[in-house]
């Protein structure tokens, strides 16, 4: 997620590398909420409608191409969409940490940790 000035994570979870994102999307969705109808920028693995319902539930307003292959694709915001590049960043700034990108620690909670760390660097430094 993205605020106006720089970009920041509200929370993560780990999940096993052979789940889909959306499931996983959605239980870190129903963890927060908006009452100010901030953007949730999506990536097209999130457009399915339970994720869209959900996320519009939760009080967001959700930023999400449809996949080319819709038969009734919707409108979004094509300018708003652009600055998911700011998402991508911040994975990229944390993977910078040698220990998040190459997964050293093999328990979650030590790995969780690491991953932790690198968001509050992430956050000072940023």
């Amino acid at each position: 997620m993205a605020s106006t000035s720089a970009e920041f994570a509200l929370t993560f979870t780990l999940s096993p590398g052979n789940n889909h994102d959306a499931p996983e999307g959605r239980e870190l969705l129903e963890l927060i909420s908006s009452d100010n109808k901030h953007y949730l920028l999506m990536d097209k693995a999130y457009e399915d409608e339970k994720t869209r319902e959900l996320a519009i539930k939760q009080g967001f307003i959700p930023v999400v191409p449809p996949k080319t292959n819709r038969k009734e694709p919707w409108e979004y915001d094509k300018e708003v969409y652009k600055r998911r590049n700011e998402v991508e960043r911040f994975f990229l700034r944390i993977k910078r940490f040698r220990r998040v990108f190459t997964r050293y620690d093999k328990l979650v909670v030590v790995y969780s940790g690491m991953v932790t760390l690198a968001m509050v660097f992430d956050a000072i430094i940023c």
